[in-house]
């Protein structure tokens, strides 16, 4: 038995999953140390908004057949019926006036209810979820974008605002 695989389990939104099977994208370097020796976990709902970032594109045959491949090398949360407790009690102990999309909603239900972690580059997306262990490096980004813009170099751009971000469809 090897003993230097580790059995701790990591789920990644959308947006991560993306950055990390996107070549040249300077994000996954963030990251890549969260998910080395771990279980990488993505939700049924990734998997559906990678599916319409493909179609809304219109990807080849080939860069479909890459994507399904992909999938193949991550655990695949499917739902069930304790995902969408999860999911309801989520939505109804949203403080008032604070929404939250229904993807990310299901993500996290999908997280909470595994007991694993969640990795996101949209920590405001998630912050407010009681119950939520939240991974993201979204914070050093920004100080690293900062620090580029006072040395004069280029960054990346602005973050999408969803999970449904283009940087899914390039998954």
């Amino acid at each position: 038995m090897n003993t230097n695989i580790s059995t701790e389990a990591v789920l990644l939104d959308t947006n991560v999953y993306s950055y990390l099977g996107k070549k040249g994208d300077t994000r996954a370097e963030l990251y890549k140390p969260h998910v080395i020796r771990k279980l990488v976990a993505v939700s049924f709902v990734t998997v559906g908004e990678v599916h319409f970032g493909a179609r809304k594109n219109g990807w080849g045959a080939q860069k479909i057949r890459g994507m399904e491949q992909r999938f193949r090398s991550v655990v695949i949360v499917p739902y069930d019926v304790e995902i969408c407790i999860k999911y309801a009690e989520i939505k109804a102990a949203l403080p008032k006036g604070r929404t939250v999309s229904d993807n990310d909603l299901w993500i996290a239900a999908c997280a909470i209810r595994h007991g694993i972690p969640l990795i996101t580059h949209n920590r405001k997306h998630f912050d407010h979820i009681p119950g939520l262990v939240l991974i993201s490096e979204q914070k050093v980004e920004q100080e690293l974008k900062s620090q580029a813009t006072l040395s004069g170099l280029t960054s990346n751009g602005p973050e999408p605002p969803s999970s449904q971000s283009p940087d899914a469809e390039e998954a």
